[in-house]
């Protein structure tokens, strides 16, 4: 079986320095709020082009604290809307209803699956404050774009850059390119801890201060509480970890280009649709996702032939039962991706001859 993701081979590359983060870290008897979190945080701003990074517990708190953070600075109140795609992932809506916020779908470009700009406008009204693009499958949105609208409307921009660490376009770095940025490191994604594990990315002075207290119980000084604050920190032996992976993470971006672009070089079959690339480094393949219409056979026939794939997402979020106040909205193009996309394996690990085999067998089918 090919592996869609074979995470213990994956880590296995880094065997030595994360065993050697592990002891480090157990040996130092400190486990929380540690130099290992100092320095995994300079390193992840550093690595992004940003002033400040918060290490948090996971890519979801990441961003729920922005949110809330705006909320206690007094940008958002509740009630107010952040404009969101229509085919994220659930956590990207979940960060703004959880803040008592109110998601605002707006559908993706159907060529990136990213965030159509030309469509937010239309969905702006006096209550909306923010615009939270997701750099979907690890290719950046059209955040220049984008931000000519926040601009002209005075918008917060919160990127989810869950999917897309190391992603570059015009010079920056995924993570500089809104007010605040969450970034997820579940042991899956590319900079990936083995753990859950989170960050803040943010150029805000007053921003950083503000989520670094409400993480850390509301506190800014232990025992004085500011801020009704929760418990989301990252942990030494994560940030240990993670910075030991940092380090190769634009080799191994550059490895997943290789792959995509040999699997769009080679698989030549009209029942199949490929995914959008232009050739820049503005997308580092998270995710290969292409689109058939019968997925089900598919996804049989690709089993059958010893190769794995995993489905993301098969319900948009309009069609959750969490959010069934959605339930009679239409989504066109977020219904039709979420029912014909499937997941190719795509990892730094794949052989060429697995990559070969990838291939000939979507041809064939």
């Amino acid at each position: 079986m090919i592996k869609f993701l074979d995470l213990l081979k994956v880590n296995q590359q880094y065997e030595t320095e994360i065993k050697s983060a592990f002891n480090q870290v157990f040996e130092s008897g400190w486990y929380i709020l540690g130099e290992n979190l100092k320095r995994f945080e300079d390193e992840y701003a550093r690595f992004c082009g940003v002033k400040h990074c918060i290490g948090v517990a996971n890519g979801l708190d990441a961003l729920v604290l922005v949110i809330r953070a705006y909320k206690e600075l007094g940008v958002f109140q509740e009630g107010d809307e952040i404009i969101v795609p229509s085919n994220t992932y659930i956590a990207s809506i979940l960060a703004i209803s959880e803040t008592k916020l109110i998601p605002v779908l707006v559908e993706p470009d159907v060529r990136t699956f990213n965030l159509d700009p030309t469509k937010i406008e239309q969905a702006i009204t006096p209550r909306t404050k923010g615009i939270l693009p997701v750099h979907l499958y690890g290719q950046l949105a059209d955040m220049e774009l984008i931000h000519q609208v926040a601009k002209k409307y005075n918008l917060i921009v919160i990127e989810d850059a869950a999917q897309s660490h190391g992603a570059i376009a015009n010079g920056k770095r995924s993570g500089n390119f809104g007010h605040a940025a969450g970034h997820s490191f579940y042991p899956g994604k590319n900079l990936g801890a083995l753990g859950d594990a989170g960050a803040v990315t943010t150029n805000d002075d007053q921003l950083a201060t503000t989520i670094r207290a409400i993480a850390n119980y509301g506190s800014e000084k232990k025992y004085h509480n500011l801020y009704k604050g929760i418990n989301s920190r990252l942990d030494e032996l994560q940030a240990a970890i993670l910075s030991a992976k940092l380090r190769l993470l634009d080799e191994e971006s550059a490895v997943r280009r290789k792959v995509a672009s040999m699997y769009l070089a080679g698989i030549n079959n009209s029942k199949i649709q490929l995914p959008y690339w232009d050739r820049t480094e503005n997308h580092v393949f998270h995710l290969f996702v292409v689109r058939v219409k019968d997925r089900g056979n598919f996804q049989e026939y690709l089993t059958s032939k010893g190769i794995q794939t995993v489905i993301h997402y098969p319900i948009p979020p309009h069609k959750q039962i969490a959010y069934e106040e959605w339930s009679g909205l239409s989504f066109p193009i977020s219904e039709s991706i979420h029912n014909e996309v499937i997941s190719l394996p795509m990892t730094s690990v794949l052989s060429k001859d697995e990559i070969t085999t990838v291939i000939n067998v979507l041809n064939e089918y």
